[in-house]
């Protein structure tokens, strides 16, 4: 019997020009949650800045403080020459960091969700339906990208 594997897409950036959040931090976020959605695993290479600032139209020093940050952070791994990498070291936390950070997030996406006008159940169902893509290996595509 053959076992299904996903088909893995190259991840991708897309931006929110009126979110309010810095493009470098939303840069940050995605990879964050590829990783989280394990849409990205460790080894796996990341665009380059000249792609990404291409792609995104957006100023390549933008992406290059976004991949330092997550450099200095310990998720990525640069090799001169080479690339950029999704680090094989796995980020340990504690369990009261851990939800400290989650109840956090809660409350912003949350807050920010209720001020543009969504409810809960619309949140869940958004929710899930990004897990289901994360599960199916489909890349988060750059805004406008009809590909």
């Amino acid at each position: 019997m053959k076992n299904s594997v996903p088909i893995r897409r190259p991840f991708a950036f897309r931006l929110d020009m009126h979110s309010g959040v810095p493009l470098y931090r939303q840069l940050i976020d995605q990879v964050q949650g590829a990783i989280a959605m394990q849409v990205l695993v460790p080894g796996d290479q990341l665009p380059t800045v000249r792609q990404v600032a291409v792609d995104l139209e957006i100023n390549p020093n933008t992406v290059m403080r976004a991949y330092r940050e997550m450099e200095i952070r310990g998720i990525v791994d640069t090799q001169q020459g080479t690339g950029t990498f999704v680090s094989q070291q796995k980020i340990e936390r504690d369990a009261i960091e851990r939800s400290r950070g989650l109840e956090q997030l809660v409350e912003e996406f949350a807050a920010k969700a209720g001020a543009s006008g969504f409810n809960l159940e619309e949140l869940m169902m958004a929710l899930r339906d990004r897990c289901d893509e994360g599960k199916q290996g489909r890349a988060v595509k750059p805004k406008g990208d009809r590909r």
